[in-house]
């Protein structure tokens, strides 16, 4: 019986250690790095920047989870918002805090105010190929910032793999899968908003994570990597 559990055991052990490895190759989940994405207006203009420091790297049970923080920098290099969010990584599946895909004001005030919202997570698998469908994402918050209320919501949706192509930055050539999406973000201060509708494009670099987005608000792409 004992001879027949030990192979088991030990394919069990390799794998959690694979999985483990895997996760630590994305560069978002290596503590202390900085990652550094230009951000371009609709005419293709620099506008500013968002440099993301990754801290407090956990192992555990063949997941990783790190801590991101973020700060948006103006065109001046005024910095105009902080935030934070959590990476996560079980399996070789990256998962990606839905807050750090909201507008920067709401980033901050999640961070600085009373707010009540569930750690939803959108997910790349290392595993993903073209033609795919990934799985949708839907979040909701609630803020209370000095009694002004506020509420958030945000859909993604329809998020396909359409292809593969390359990326080359100032920071390094990375070959990607090109996902299209829709993301659909309701903000309301005192039950008072306009709901935003998104057709966007992102490029993932398995093992490392997104590299470069855009819509026809504009777009961001790794320029910088400390």
């Amino acid at each position: 019986m004992k001879k027949t559990c030990l192979p088991a055991l030990l394919a069990c052990v390799i794998a959690i250690d694979g999985f483990a490895q895997d996760c630590k190759s994305y560069y978002y989940l290596q503590n202390n790095k900085t990652i550094e994405m230009s951000i371009y207006n609709k005419k293709g203009d620099e506008n500013g920047k968002q440099v993301y420091t990754v801290s407090e790297v956990k192992n555990g049970g063949g997941s990783v989870t790190a801590t991101l923080n973020s700060e948006m920098f103006d065109k001046k290099g005024k910095s105009i918002a902080r935030g934070k969010g959590v990476i996560q990584c079980n399996g070789g599946i990256m998962m990606v805090d839905m807050k750090m895909s909201l507008p920067a004001a709401q980033q901050e005030q999640f961070n600085a105010a009373d707010a009540k919202v569930d750690n939803v997570y959108i997910e790349y698998p290392s595993s993903m190929k073209v033609g795919d469908q990934l799985k949708d994402a839907n979040m909701n918050m609630e803020i209370d910032s000095k009694g002004m209320k506020q509420s958030v919501s945000m859909v993604v949706s329809e998020r396909k793999v359409v292809g593969e192509e390359k990326v080359s930055t100032t920071a390094g050539s990375w070959d990607c899968f090109k996902i299209t999406y829709k993301s659909r973000i309701a903000i309301k201060t005192m039950g008072i908003g306009i709901p935003v509708n998104i057709e966007g494009t992102e490029w993932f670099a398995p093992n490392f994570g997104v590299v470069k987005t855009e819509s026809k608000h504009g777009g961001t792409a790794i320029t910088a990597i400390k």
